[in-house]
């Protein structure tokens, strides 16, 4: 899920003008600044990731290069399946997303070029894939947000997977058809197996009260809907930084010890193997990746964390080396079994 106004979005050099942040849906739109795709200047960039946080990476990267940037936004799923549907014919030079599954499906669809070892070196080895086919761009903690008005910290759940208790029945709020509860779901998968996540699925099939995207699952918490939501942290932090209204009741619950629920989710940047213009786009996924395109992250208002070039993350957050998140390869997140189970058990 993201933060970010679905519309088309002109962006050159340093007059690109900042998106607010709010839900995002709808088809992908094409955007164009004095060029576009069709004229062959510039990169063609398909844009998962929160409108605002890819806007500013833009502006920096041509106020720097000169290199045009044509935005064509969408979520993780619209924009994995316009590429799987477009394949080599694809107009796209750049693939970014906010969680890892909708990476792994274009790679394993053989859509990607390997990227330049410069990019990957920026990049520690846990917020990337083994395969080197794509980086880690960001990254967003797991989080159970949880009204401080009906819940003190002693009742809090040890672990994510405590949440199939029957005691917790109604009680927990999530976005159970969005991406990023899905990703969640194939962190578990890989660290517990088929047999547990499934039987968590169905337990949550029971407890969970199912919400649109993440930003009502917030504000339900906020309003006492129900006791906790599991989402990403950044969803409070970005109310906080604005009006705090679907946040003044919430605190977050980070899990750490390796839990399911203390799981990192990387966002993924790709070159396209079909693309013309190989260079400049692995020049873009090496810029986002170094020390001038992380402060973009650090210094924004996505709080997303950073990942490369030794960045800091954004001072209010907990710093990633306190989370105690399990070690899960992002190339090994199978969302397709995901989807497989979810749907078995009634979930989408």
């Amino acid at each position: 899920m993201k933060f970010g106004i679905k519309s088309a979005t002109v962006l050159a050099a340093a007059t690109a003008t900042l998106l607010a942040l709010s839900a995002c849906s709808g088809a992908p739109s094409g955007t164009a600044s004095g060029s576009s795709a069709a004229s062959g200047d510039g990169i063609v960039v398909y844009n998962a990731q929160h409108e605002n946080l890819t806007g500013a990476w833009v502006a920096a990267f041509t106020k720097e290069t000169g290199i045009k940037v044509t935005l064509r936004n969408g979520d993780d799923l619209e924009m994995s399946n316009q590429l799987s549907e477009e394949g080599k014919n694809s107009p796209a030079d750049v693939f970014l997303t906010e969680n890892s599954p909708a990476m792994v499906r274009i790679a394993s669809a053989g859509l990607l070029a390997p990227v330049d070892q410069a990019t990957l070196s920026q990049v520690p080895a846990q917020y990337r894939p083994s395969t080197g086919d794509w980086t880690g761009i960001a990254a967003r903690s797991t989080v159970l947000a949880y009204n401080k008005t009906k819940l003190s910290e002693d009742q809090l759940p040890k672990s994510l997977m405590d949440l199939a208790d029957p005691s917790w029945k109604g009680r927990i709020g999530a976005s159970t058809g969005g991406a990023d509860f899905q990703a969640i779901v194939s962190a578990m998968l890989a660290l517990k197996g088929e047999d547990a996540t499934q039987k968590w699925l169905e337990a949550a099939k029971s407890n969970f009260k199912s919400y649109k995207d993440d930003t009502p699952v917030l504000a339900a918490v906020n309003a006492g809907e129900v006791d906790a939501g599991v989402l990403y942290h950044y969803y409070s932090f970005v109310d906080q930084a604005q009006t705090g209204e679907n946040s003044k009741n919430v605190a977050l619950h980070y899990f750490k010890n390796q839990d399911p629920g203390a799981f990192v989710s990387v966002s993924g940047g790709a070159v396209l193997a079909s693309s013309k213009k190989q260079a400049q786009a692995q020049e873009f996924l090496k810029f986002i990746t170094g020390k001038a395109g992380q402060q973009v992250l650090q210094n924004g208002d996505s709080f997303e964390y950073t990942v490369g070039s030794d960045v800091p993350a954004n001072s209010k957050l907990v710093p990633l080396k306190d989370l105690q998140a399990p070690s899960v390869d992002p190339a090994k997140l199978n969302s397709e079994k995901v989807t497989e189970l979810m749907t078995k058990v009634g979930l989408l």
